[in-house]
């Protein structure tokens, strides 16, 4: 046989394989696909900028890291990490320590030298979005609470109960602050802050 002929004869059985695995392939794949949909969410470990804070490349750049607005904060939400390793050096809050309050004064926005920090009105301020996870959450097994409902400082322009008695996070009106996340009862979280920042 010649060295072209086992060519031709190798792709003809390689293309036939592919063909007759083609069906199961996809099949794999969507069963993978509806596996990853229906797997809870995982509890995000990411940090959240303090309100105000400007796009996350911009804020590293600007900030001058004085602390003013972690001095500034009435709940010591507001942290940095003096050795650079968490946050990037830069302020940041982790909800399940001590969230932001979104307290009547937001002075740590104005206390802010450099811009990294911009006064911004209550309803404006974007540290992220909060995420239910329904798969972990103890209404789903008929309990009532309402802990992240009833703790939220924005009130039912950021989170309520929908009428079928599932938590609704309205993601125009949530303003990211974690309190949620720091009152919810279940271990992990059942409802998370992803941050409108992503790189740290």
């Amino acid at each position: 046989m010649s060295d072209e002929n086992k060519v031709n004869r190798r792709n003809f059985f390689r293309d036939g394989l592919r063909q007759l695995l083609k069906p199961v392939v996809e099949s794999l794949e969507e069963k993978l696909d509806a596996v990853q949909k229906a797997m809870p969410r995982p509890v995000s470990l990411a940090l959240l900028r303090p309100p105000g804070a400007v796009a996350e490349a911009d804020f590293l750049s600007t900030c001058t890291r004085c602390g003013n607005c972690v001095n500034a904060c009435p709940v010591d939400a507001i942290k940095i990490d003096v050795n650079h390793k968490v946050g990037g050096g830069a302020p940041y809050i982790d909800a399940n320590l001590a969230p932001c309050v979104v307290c009547a004064t937001l002075e740590c926005m104005t206390v802010c030298p450099s811009g990294a920090l911009v006064p911004t009105p209550i309803r404006l301020i974007d540290m992220g979005t909060a995420e239910w996870n329904a798969s972990t959450c103890v209404r789903t097994r008929g309990e009532g609470c309402r802990v992240c409902v009833d703790e939220c400082p924005i009130g039912e322009v950021a989170i309520r109960i929908s009428v079928d008695q599932r938590i609704e996070v309205i993601e125009d009106g949530c303003v990211g602050c974690g309190v949620c996340q720091h009152r919810c009862p279940t271990s992990p979280k059942s409802i998370v802050v992803e941050p409108k920042a992503t790189s740290f």
